[in-house]
């Protein structure tokens, strides 16, 4: 091998590694490492490939990652960007646009005031802030629920609030000439705000009755303040919830009976893996008797995740992680087993009818009823999965293999250079942890192309990525699909319409 070609190998594979630590990374705890162990690895892959590979660290955003690193990314971007050239600033300022829509905007606010704390103020930061600003649906709404963040955003890029209308960068939402600014910046000047909202939040301060025209985690500040009783608040705050407000306050609502199955929750539309976690915080009596709600609705999210794919994947069999290890941490409970039962469904969707097989660690037969216990027989939950000749295997599991260790690697290293040299069975392991240690997800081995998931909807995309990182395909090819995946990125917007 040149020289030349061996740096190229190189940098494929540090850019692999980077992405799967994008996916799976947040900085958090997990099982076997602490957060302040994950946030220091985090920070010297973010440096390292930006550094080294900036044009493969922006197009890291029209990837698949998780929010927490895009928010990263997007600010290392904007914080160097005196080492990008004018071409590459171009692209990145797309990419950036086209991430920020994505993003919840409290995560975007949260960006904002750390490129004031980071002093970043150059005039391609502050467009971007103001472009933003301008595409917000209810200026109103983010006054009220994020001030503090749109307050530091308008500061920060130097925007006008006296130009009429009272709004940043063109926001638009009906707002009176003047009342945005005197309500941001000079708290009480105005005796009363025409903009029924903003009103609604003077009042508030003491009148009860305004509590409920406010935004829910606005609202809950309130109404602890006027010792208004919990669950008489919660209940008749739930028309004004969005759908994740209305998950993390279920548990809440359900202290009288635990086992109840919420009547404001709509399982129907509900994000496959979000489901699995949902899912998994009943016990397994409660489980058993919503059956006849929660399996359909599971079987209804995989069929829209799998799309096009559906029925296309042919024979596959499945090898699920659920020893002791998938039940995560605090930081992320659950999480590791929520993403190995959202995978079965979603297999069960992508193979034939009939030509699916699904093998948990535990030896589990209803994935209903599954849960974190016992150890990680990886190799032998192989073995069985491989008898059975497959089109093809996934294997969903953090990549500690233990009981007995080594053995799923041994398994699939014979597999491949003796028994199905020719691959006839496509196999690909697929890792929701993020390993500190090695700087990436846990493999299983050299010889299996292993990625990083956080949502199991992303799992065909994961598979395609995956091949690079078995050596089938060369640099040429990686950087190509990179390409491809950055046009597709900026062009879309973020329901997949045009822009």
């Amino acid at each position: 091998m040149t020289t030349e070609a061996f740096a190229d190998l190189v940098a494929a594979e540090d850019v692999l590694l980077f992405v799967n630590a994008a996916i799976t990374a947040t900085g958090q705890r997990e099982f076997r490492s602490g957060a302040h162990h994950q946030q220091l690895s985090l920070d010297f892959l973010h440096a390292y490939v930006r550094v080294n590979y900036r044009r493969v660290y922006a197009a890291s955003l029209a990837l698949d990652i998780n929010d927490h690193n895009a928010v990263r990314i997007v600010q290392g971007l904007l914080e160097y960007a005196a080492d990008a050239s004018d071409e590459e600033k171009r692209t990145e300022g797309r990419l950036i646009a086209a991430r920020l829509a994505k993003l919840p905007p409290q995560r975007v606010y949260r960006l904002f005031r750390g490129l004031r704390t980071a002093k970043v103020n150059n005039r391609r930061t502050r467009a971007i802030m103001r472009d933003w600003l301008a595409t917000r649906p209810d200026p109103a709404h983010d006054a009220v629920k994020y001030r503090a963040g749109l307050k530091t955003a308008v500061r920060h890029a130097h925007l006008r609030l006296d130009d009429g209308t009272g709004q940043p960068g063109g926001m638009h939402g009906g707002i009176p000439g003047g009342e945005l600014g005197a309500f941001l910046f000079r708290p009480g000047k105005l005796p009363r705000y025409r903009h029924q909202l903003l009103d609604a939040w003077r009042r508030a301060h003491y009148e009860q009755g305004a509590v409920d025209e406010l935004p829910f985690t606005v609202a809950e500040g309130f109404a602890a303040r006027h010792g208004m009783k919990r669950e008489a608040f919660l209940e008749r705050m739930v028309p004004r919830m969005t759908r994740l407000e209305r998950l993390r306050t279920q548990g809440q609502r359900q202290e009288a009976d635990p086992s109840a199955l919420p009547a404001d929750v709509d399982l129907t539309v509900m994000p496959l893996t979000r489901l699995a976690l949902y899912v998994l915080t009943f016990d397994a009596e409660s489980r058993m008797r919503h059956r006849a709600e929660l399996a359909p609705a599971l079987r209804s999210a995989a069929r829209r995740a799998a799309g096009p794919h559906a029925g296309t994947w042919g024979r596959v069999a499945a090898v699920l992680d659920d020893s002791y290890s998938s039940s995560g941490s605090g930081e992320k409970r659950r999480r590791p087993l929520a993403v190995a039962l959202a995978c079965h469904f979603l297999l069960e969707a992508l193979s034939g009818p009939g030509a699916y097989t699904p093998l948990w660690t535990s030896g589990a037969k209803d994935p209903l009823l599954v849960r974190p216990w016992g150890p990680t027989p990886l190799g032998i939950r192989v073995l069985d999965a491989l008898e059975r000749g497959p089109d093809r295997l996934v294997i969903v599991s953090d990549g500690w293999d233990n009981a007995p260790p080594g053995l799923a690697g041994e398994v699939l290293r014979v597999w491949r250079t003796r028994l199905d040299p020719d691959r006839r069975t496509a196999v690909v392991h697929v890792n929701p942890v993020y390993d500190a240690d090695g700087f990436d997800v846990r493999r299983l081995s050299a010889s299996v192309p292993t990625a990083g998931i956080r949502d199991a909807e992303d799992l065909p995309a994961l598979v395609e990525i995956a091949q690079f990182s078995e050596g089938r395909t060369g640099p040429a090819e990686l950087y190509a699909y990179l390409d491809r995946q950055v046009a597709r990125f900026v062009h879309t917007g973020p329901s997949g319409g045009t822009r």
